[in-house]
């Protein structure tokens, strides 16, 4: 029993550290391959401004 839950801890580490280099290859590469995903999205935002003029 005590190797078997070695083996998922293991496992489940092995996952973690996996999905950590996916998310960093991700941040670094996905607006390289994917740059409408990472674009700001371009809108004119016009507010009117009161100024205090005291």
């Amino acid at each position: 029993m005590g190797r078997l839950l070695w083996r998922l801890i293991k496992l489940v580490f092995v996952l973690a550290v996996l999905a950590a280099i996916a998310f960093v290859a991700y941040a670094y590469l996905g607006p390289i391959f994917m740059p409408s995903d990472f674009a700001a999205p371009v809108t004119e935002v016009v507010k009117p401004v009161t100024l205090g003029t005291e």
